[in-house]
């Protein structure tokens, strides 16, 4: 059993386990969906070296907890590190996520990088500062990623933040794309993957409440009003508790994409239709006969 330490900010690094069979049964949900994203998506492979990023939020703490178990009993061997981008926020407790990492042995480190002045630096007046500090959170990232010889990124998007995402690029972006579980770094040289894909974020936050996560919150953008993204959560929200399986429904559907029946001219080849369509002859119908069928059905409609 885990002995329960505590800083002076009253956190728990590292408490006793849930014994509860509601805790299990949650635990075994995700498990099984991680493990199923993993499997689909062939995300985590032999000799792999993860890096996962841990911002200190529910959801990366939540991840990481999840890898490492699996690092224990999965039939492959493979490595997981995390890592936090330290952006020198005011008033964020540096001590915090060091002693969660020491306390339960888990290889970490922390990359110090003055992102927070930058992006407030560059976000012009009344902008919301999300734009600016992921691309900068993301380069140093994938960075150091390389540094440290990591074959896989992991991120703690979970579904509920890909479908934000994707109605947030429809309603706003005009683009019909969201987060994939698995993607390559537009400079080729990160495969990031996303194990939580079929993850809800309602199980992610009873989990983080069972096993007492010391939690950072965000000052940056997440003291912002009115931001886009966290509007459409709440109508994810809205959505799940009126229609518990509209959100199911939807994620499928960015599972079964049938470019044929969109209209983008660079995913599907819609001039090539012509000369892949089957015309049949009728050897027994001459030019002059189709000619008189054709004003048969002509009059017919006119008589109408």
């Amino acid at each position: 059993m885990y002995s329960p330490l505590e800083s002076e900010q009253g956190f728990n690094f590292k408490p006793e386990l849930p014994t509860s069979s509601a805790y299990y049964r949650l635990l075994k949900k995700l498990r099984r969906q991680v493990g199923h994203a993993i499997r689909d998506y062939q995300m985590i492979e032999e000799g792999d070296k993860v890096m996962v990023c841990v911002s200190g939020g529910k959801d990366s703490y939540t991840l990481l907890d999840i890898l490492l178990q699996f690092k224990r009993i999965a039939p492959i061997n493979f490595d997981v590190v995390a890592v936090n981008l330290d952006q020198k926020q005011p008033g964020f407790p540096e001590d915090v996520l060091p002693r969660y990492m020491e306390e339960n042995n888990i290889p970490y480190y922390i990359l110090e990088k003055d992102t927070y002045s930058i992006t407030k630096r560059l976000t012009p007046e009344g902008k919301t500062y999300c734009a600016v500090c992921s691309r900068l959170r993301r380069g140093s990232l994938y960075g150091f990623a390389q540094e440290i010889g990591a074959t896989k990124v992991a991120l703690g998007h979970h579904r509920d933040d890909i479908l934000a995402t994707f109605f947030l690029n429809l309603f706003h972006g005009g683009s019909l794309k969201a987060m994939p579980p698995k993607l390559l770094s537009t400079d080729k040289r990160n495969i990031l993957i996303r194990p939580l894909a079929y993850v809800e974020e309602k199980d992610i936050i009873k989990y983080a409440e069972l096993r007492k996560f010391p939690i950072i919150p965000c000052n940056l953008c997440g003291s912002q009003e009115n931001l886009q993204r966290a509007m459409l959560n709440d109508m994810l929200r809205e959505w799940d508790k009126k229609y518990p399986k509209r959100l199911h429904s939807i994620f499928g559907a960015l599972q079964n994409v049938s470019p044929s029946q969109l209209a983008d001219r660079e995913l599907f080849d819609f001039e090539a239709l012509d000369s892949q369509r089957i015309v049949e002859e009728d050897e027994s119908c001459s030019p002059e006969e189709f000619k008189k069928r054709l004003d048969v059905v002509n009059l017919s409609f006119a008589a109408e």
